[in-house]
């Protein structure tokens, strides 16, 4: 008989093996309450944390749901400390509550009177809440956020059902045609962030994979609040896409949708505007200059595209809006800089999400295969590399000359197909770019010519296309079948999620797509590469590992590789 795949150590730490037969099984359902932290080749460590556990009780799951099976799954006994930890973090969840009282106040309730006065004494609480001779604890409806982001800080997460405030209302439909049909997850993704409008949902984040609709989630969340709409995206040109996906798929006509960016500042019943815009100040020391745009427009809702590129500032102003309704849309709840909190505090819970590989098996994602090609170090660059400092060696890894060699080589054995090549350094892109005679999307590229080369893309006039990290978010390219990835964000796994997502639209001659990583062997590179693909071994891609000689194309560069 088979030893079950799990391992729970006492610190909540969970390993799982890789090869074991109940691999996949464990994984899914492991995924749901764990964060994976490493991903080795035999052995994946997951770790259960306070925010895993709250956001799979806003999923449903239970703690009845959870220690049994890890309980019948793990190898040897489960700690004690391990099942109390998750007892507790469960028992969290919803014990404390927001609701109105009277006038302009809230009141934090919580079922057990103790806990409430023990948590009011607290200095960060203290100075936010009012309490009475009876011991109810009040605050201002303009703290709902501060106190929130306070309570989540000292491991309560709060129930808030302190309601909404309507907004502007706006009627309109959705589209109806023979090439626009609502999929069933998407409707399903929208209704548990709406939850009947009542006050339980309202907030609360999407997760899903890149290409499987997330604008359409919000163009159906919108469909059932009927209200003006405030949408905050990454960049113009994702702007520009919302714009056209609203006005294409919705009855709402052209002076109903505005775009407030730099080029243009049209405030509409549904308004789409960047991050940068509302982060923009003149000054470091001067105040931000658009951020009151949340409080115009008669907004009902806000939505956050791309919720975890969150800005600091829009955090804040966040903060204040707790009367707004808000959803979140992103591929991956990981944030970079650990603020996890703040968007399940602020923008609220998971509401609904949708693994990778089960969209791929209804055909609603390309079938992807992901491969790291380590590619070795010249000798003159292996001594640069071996005398720089830390920070240096991680550019010299990166800009690794023999890369161009692998890159000419799968553009050779990728002839036929629509090529994204993605990179971070841009002296390193402007080299291929001259080399293979291919164009080139920087931050620099004006926004004519960036959208004029991305439709060259999509008809096929010009096949294969360099970016850089501008090509991380909101790029429309469903043909693109590969992308290369020649140097990234340190070992960022949000990064690796989202250009791999630029490859996983389905193709229109059900083709598969390919993932391509170039990473200098033996290299600081090498170690982030493991981190990068942390999120996606979690989803269930595997990478294949090669080297350099195991590529098909022919190893010579030049301009004729672009023919």
């Amino acid at each position: 008989m088979t030893d079950p795949p799990l391992i729970v150590q006492a610190d909540g730490a969970v390993l799982l093996e890789t090869l074991h037969p109940g691999y996949e099984p464990a994984r899914e359902r492991l995924a749901k309450f764990a964060e994976l932290e490493k991903s080795p080749e035999y052995v994946h460590f997951y770790r259960i944390t306070p925010i895993s556990i709250w956001n799979a009780a806003a999923l449903g799951e239970s703690v009845d749901d959870v220690i049994p099976w890890m309980k019948a799954n793990a190898r040897f006994p489960v700690a004690k400390e391990v099942t109390e930890r998750i007892t507790e973090w469960f028992r969290r969840y919803g014990l404390v509550r927001l609701q109105k009282a009277s006038g302009d106040r809230l009141q934090l309730v919580c079922e057990e009177p103790e806990v409430l006065a023990e948590l009011v004494a607290l200095k960060t609480l203290a100075k936010l809440v009012e309490c009475d001779k009876a011991g109810r604890a009040f605050l201002p409806t303009g703290s709902r956020g501060d106190v929130k982001q306070a309570l989540v800080r000292l491991g309560y997460p709060v129930d808030d059902r302190a309601g909404y405030q309507t907004g502007a209302e706006l009627s309109f439909g959705l589209a109806t045609s023979e090439t626009f049909q609502l999929r069933d997850y998407q409707g399903a993704a929208a209704e548990a962030f709406h939850m009947g409008g009542t006050d339980v949902g309202g907030c609360g984040v999407v997760v899903l994979p890149c290409g499987a609709g997330k604008t359409i989630v919000g163009i159906a969340a919108m469909d059932l609040l009927q209200t003006n709409t405030l949408v905050l995206t990454t960049n113009t040109i994702a702007v520009r896409q919302w714009v056209r996906e609203i006005l294409a798929k919705t009855s709402l006509t052209e002076d109903q949708v505005g775009e407030y960016t730099g080029a243009h500042k049209n405030i509409r019943p549904v308004t789409v505007a960047t991050y940068q815009i509302l982060t923009h100040r003149r000054g470091k020391l001067d105040g931000f200059t658009h951020l009151d745009l949340f409080d115009r427009g008669g907004f009902g809702l806000i939505i956050y595209d791309e919720v975890h590129l969150l800005p600091a500032p829009v955090f804040r102003a966040t903060a204040g809006i707790q009367a707004r309704r808000r959803l979140g849309l992103t591929a991956t709840l990981v944030r970079e800089d650990g603020r996890q909190d703040e968007v399940f505090s602020l923008i609220g819970p998971k509401r609904y999400e949708l693994p990778w590989k089960h969209l791929e098996g209804m055909g609603f994602l390309a079938v992807a295969r992901c491969f790291e090609v380590r590619v070795p170090l010249g000798e003159e660059r292996a001594s640069r590399y071996k005398n720089a400092t830390a920070r240096n060696q991680i550019r010299i890894a990166a800009d690794n000359e023999q890369k161009a060699d692998v890159v000419g080589q799968l553009l050779r054995q990728h002839r036929t197909d629509r090529v994204l090549i993605i990179g971070q350094y841009l002296d390193q892109l402007r080299l291929l770019a001259t080399l293979f005679k291919l164009p080139l999307i920087t931050g620099q590229t004006n926004n004519i010519e960036r959208d004029r080369l991305y439709a060259a893309f999509r008809s096929g006039e010009v096949p294969h296309l360099i970016v850089s990290k501008v090509g991380n978010f909101a790029v429309d390219l469903p043909d693109a079948n590969v992308a290369i990835q020649v140097s990234g964000t340190f070992g960022s796994r949000q990064e690796e999620a989202q250009r791999l997502g630029r490859v996983l639209r389905p193709k229109s001659d059900g083709g598969t797509a390919t993932f391509y990583t170039l990473v200098s062997s033996d290299t600081r590179e090498q170690e982030f590469a493991k981190k990068r693909q942390l999120f996606l071994a979690e989803q269930g891609y595997g990478y294949e590992i090669i080297g350099k000689g195991d590529l098909k194309g022919d190893p010579a560069v030049g301009p004729e590789v672009s023919a």
